[in-house]
């Protein structure tokens, strides 16, 4: 169990290595922690407002984290000192770094007069290489996740009205776009080589997509809202997170409000297990690259550090 923050968990993320485990929280400051015992490590300091999303680059050297302060901060994951600030229009929701380690794109929400806007920046530059607005259609449309597809060939970004849009990175042109859930989309994981992807939505299923051709492959249903979904990188399993929204949880009684991990075969879509633990809907999932551990965030300001025990380890699956 990892104290270190003072409001609800927004996103927790390892590092390639997974030695690593970066988390944010609604507080303003970012903090990282050794993800074999739990020590924290460091904390950035400097955001005014919420972070809602962080990346760490292929070799743990930069952070980026996008806050609701309309920036996006660049640091240094040794010293913990911001390298540089990169200002938006609006409350940044999402950054991710390229495969380069050069570029990043970022997505921020629509503020005023200014609508929602998709930006790639070099990190040498504070200014955007390119902006692709969002335009407004019959309801306000946010973005909630960017991601860039294998070797860059996309700009992969859902919305808050259940579709998923691919951008061309250069023109940015929308190259394909596809209707994944019917509400919103709060989350999109892929698995460790970007072929797979998973959505976790307000509508309760999470879908596994592939992320080639974009074919849907399967559906895993539950009875709440599903915060966030991750597949498991060296078993057939897939990890959801969930809950009511934070504001119904004071009343429902103690068990009905469901705050588990609950552990599903990736294959046959069936519940198998889950771990209790959270006095609020999870927000965020992560597990360990090498599949040893996984972190779970929650609304009640703690993060949980899990270590696999060696029988789940010895598992063997049911897929022939």
């Amino acid at each position: 169990l990892l104290q270190g923050h003072e409001r609800p968990i927004t996103v927790v993320k390892y590092n390639y290595d997974g030695d690593l485990l970066f988390t944010a929280s609604k507080d303003q400051v970012p903090s990282v922690w050794r993800s074999e015992n739990g020590e924290r490590l460091g904390t950035f300091h400097g955001h005014k407002g919420t972070i809602w999303d962080l990346d760490v680059d292929r070799f743990t050297t930069h952070l980026l984290t996008a806050s609701a302060d309309a920036t996006v901060k660049l640091w240094s994951c040794q010293t913990g000192e911001c390298l540089a600030t990169f200002p938006h229009r609006g409350p940044v929701r999402g950054v991710h770094w390229a495969e380069d380690n050069r570029r990043f794109a970022t997505i921020s929400d629509p503020f005023v007069e200014h609508n929602g806007k998709i930006s790639i920046f070099d990190i040498e530059d504070t200014s955007p290489i390119l902006e692709i607005d969002i335009p407004k259609e019959s309801q306000r449309v946010n973005a909630t996740n960017i991601t860039w597809t294998y070797l860059n060939e996309h700009l992969f970004v859902s919305f808050d009205n259940g579709m998923v849009k691919l951008y061309h990175p250069e023109t940015g042109q929308v190259v394909e776009q596809l209707r994944v859930h019917e509400k919103k989309i709060n989350r999109v994981q892929f698995n460790k080589d970007k072929t797979l992807f998973l959505t976790s939505s307000a509508d309760f299923t999470a879908k596994l997509y592939d992320a080639v051709n974009l074919k849907h492959l399967k559906t895993y249903k539950t009875d709440r809202p599903v915060n966030d979904a991750v597949i498991s990188p060296d078993k057939d399993h897939i990890l959801l997170g969930g809950g009511q929204e934070a504001m119904s949880v004071t009343t429902t009684a103690g068990k009905v409000g469901k705050f588990e991990t609950r552990f599903f075969q990736l294959v046959y879509e069936e519940e198998f297990g889950c771990v209790k633990g959270h006095f609020g809907p999870i927000n965020a999932l992560a597990i360990n690259p090498n599949g040893r551990n996984y972190a779970s965030g929650a609304e009640d300001g703690y993060v949980r550090l899990h270590h696999f025990d060696k029988s789940y380890l010895d598992m063997i699956d049911p897929v022939p």
